[in-house]
């Protein structure tokens, strides 16, 4: 079941981001509860994943973990929504909340970009059966033809520890209770969606943030 809010929380030790109190004031008096400063590191973090059209009008940003299983199930719906709309660009943010289990997963996945195998990586530990362990996670990437060993040496660059830590930095400073968590203009979606509340919640933000 899904639970809609629009962001009106942000922490100041984060890329000196307003208070709590700074940004109520300016929710309460009609002005954009996003600040320009976290729509940045949510939407233009370098460290981050970008699937759909690099250039969209709007972005979509998920928080997810590999162990999550309702985010298992938004796999296909999120797929489906970047194959249907061509001006979207989605945004993954590894957000490791399931134990060490899905750190290694976390880590092995941002990997992969460096292999350019980031979207067959995820999709396949995803289809995983059980949990995701690290045992998984490395059958998961030789069934996509990884290179197993660069991947355990691309695990180690400070971007992956560099990613994973903006996550829970980002997640903590805005008040995320869970995974999935899917951000788009200033409106964050928590839990399993369908394909249409995803197209709704995109369009939403096309219509405030145009």
């Amino acid at each position: 079941m899904m639970q809609r809010r629009t962001f009106i929380r942000a922490g100041a030790a984060l890329l000196a981001l307003p208070t709590l109190g700074q940004f109520a004031q300016a929710q309460e008096a009609g002005s954009n509860p996003m600040p320009a400063e976290l729509r940045k590191a949510l939407e233009r973090d370098p460290t981050a994943p970008v699937l759909g059209n690099p250039n969209g009008d709007v972005t979509l940003t998920e928080f997810f973990d590999y162990n999550c299983p309702f985010c298992r199930k938004m796999v296909e719906p999120l797929h489906q929504l970047i194959q249907s709309d061509k001006q979207l660009r989605v945004v993954f943010r590894e957000w490791p909340v399931f134990g060490d289990d899905s750190d290694y997963a976390a880590r092995l996945s941002l990997a992969s970009l460096k292999q350019r195998k980031y979207w067959q990586l995820h999709t396949a530990m995803f289809r995983t059966r059980g949990r995701v362990t690290e045992a998984a996670a490395l059958r998961a990437a030789r069934e996509v033809g990884l290179d197993i060993a660069q991947l355990e040496r691309d695990m180690a660059a400070p971007e992956v520890d560099k990613h994973i830590n903006s996550s829970h930095m980002l997640a903590d400073h805005m008040g995320l209770v869970g995974t999935p968590t899917f951000i788009a203009g200033d409106e964050g979606a928590f839990g399993e969606y369908s394909l249409s509340d995803m197209r709704e919640l995109v369009q939403r933000a096309r219509e405030t943030t145009s």
